[in-house]
Formats: C-alpha cells, sequence, structure tokens
C-alpha cells in the first residue's frame, strides 16, 4: 500500500510538516509528562483510526519503557485501572477535544476543570496544543492514507 501524497517528498507538505514538528518540540519540551504525552498521542489517533500515528505512538512509547498492559487499556482507559487520576485526566480531555464536533458546546467544564486539578497552567498549554498537534498529523495521514506497520522507534530524529 502506498500514501496518496509523498508528504515526506513534496515540497509544500515537507514545508508544512516541518512547521508542525517544530511546534511539536514546545510540547515534548514542556514539563507535561512524556508518558501522558504518548498516552494522548495514542488516544487521538486511536479515535480517529490514524494507524500510521497509532504504530508510531505505540512503538516510541514502548521504546520509552512504558507497559504493554497500559498500551493495550488506552482504549479502554476508563475501565481500567492502571492510569493515574492526573492521566484519566489529560485521556478525558483528549477525546473531548478529539471529538469536538460530537458537542455543540465544546469541551465540557467538568472536563476542563477536572484537568486543571491535575495540570497547570503550562501544563494546560501544552497539552491542548498536543492535543490540537495530534489531530492535524492524524488528518494528514489518514487523508493521505499513509500506511502503518513500518515506522522504526526515533525514525524521524
Amino acid at each position: 500500500m502506498d500514501a496518496r501524497l509523498n508528504a515526506f517528498g513534496n515540497p509544500v507538505a515537507g514545508k508544512f510538516l516541518k512547521h508542525i514538528v517544530s511546534a511539536g518540540k514546545v510540547v515534548s519540551d514542556s514539563t507535561l509528562p512524556a508518558a501522558t504525552q504518548e498516552l494522548v498521542k495514542i488516544r487521538a489517533s486511536q479515535i480517529n483510526g490514524c494507524g500510521f500515528c497509532t504504530d508510531m505512538h505505540t512503538k516510541d512509547a514502548t521504546h520509552a519503557g512504558e507497559t504493554s498492559t497500559r498500551l493495550n487499556l488506552v482504549a479502554v482507559w476508563r475501565e481500567a485501572t492502571v492510569f493515574t487520576e492526573a492521566e484519566r485526566a489529560a485521556l478525558e480531555l483528549t477525546e473531548q477535544g478529539t471529538r469536538i464536533a460530537d458537542a455543540a458546546g465544546g469541551v465540557p467544564d467538568e472536563v476542563w476543570a477536572n484537568a486543571a486539578k491535575h495540570y497547570d497552567e503550562d501544563q494546560l498549554a501544552a497539552l491542548v496544543s498536543l492535543i490540537a498537534l495530534i489531530n492535524a498529523f492524524n488528518r494528514l495521514n489518514v487523508i493521505i492514507q499513509q500506511p502503518a506497520g513500518d515506522y522504526q522507534p526515533g525514525q524521524f530524529g
């Protein structure tokens, strides 16, 4: 299976990717815990049906020491006992922010308030930015049908 567009070889797509990858560095350098960042990327990618990003972020998380139990339970985090209250709040905000079109009023106040109990303002800014960023990556990859399965941890630097 080949992608509809070579996002890495096309000059316009390449420039775009360069800028959003750079934006991602701001988040990865933040104080938002790295494990939480990977969980957020995985959950949004699952919701959006982005095989490429799900493959990438589960492999990156495994490479960083995340357990298979936690990775296997991300999709059903509400019923799982392996996530902290802070991670659960981040996953809920991720789901609400990813499914924003499903709720006429956007992200509910109680979801935001729960996240704000666990994260300071800079971490909330990083979390919101990350949710927006992974959704952009997911949409790009889903639209061009970027194949999944061949990603190697650290492949993109």
